[in-house]
């Protein structure tokens, strides 16, 4: 199933930005180290991931609810987040960092799983 246009243009904007110094800067949308010459401080490969996975679940989660035909998988592969063991099986974390319960996801900042918007 094919991303909606709006979960495609966050997934663009999440895998195009350079997440290895999230922490240290506040800086604009699409972000690149190489643009302002990669000064401070920087986060290694898999915490970089970690931030990337982040930020992927807390858009899942409001795209997940405004969309009954959301793909949580493919949304984070489009991201660049990966979603497979290493023996090629769907990694149940993904599922993990989202509010789901029955299908249905949480409403965006509340735990409560009722109808959507």
């Amino acid at each position: 199933m094919a991303l909606s246009h709006i979960a495609r243009l966050h997934a663009d904007e999440i895998r195009n930005h350079d997440w290895s110094d999230a922490p240290f800067r506040a800086d604009r949308a699409g972000h690149d180290r190489a643009d302002d010459g990669g000064r401070g401080d920087q986060l290694t490969q898999p915490e970089t991931d970690n931030i990337r996975m982040n930020v992927m679940w807390v858009t899942a989660q409001v795209l997940g609810f405004q969309d009954p035909n959301f793909d949580v998988y493919e949304f984070a592969e489009a991201c660049g987040v990966e979603t497979r063991t290493r023996s090629g099986r769907p990694d149940g974390s993904i599922l993990a960092g989202i509010r789901l319960l029955n299908d249905r996801y949480a409403r965006p900042g509340t735990r409560d799983y009722g109808d959507r918007y």
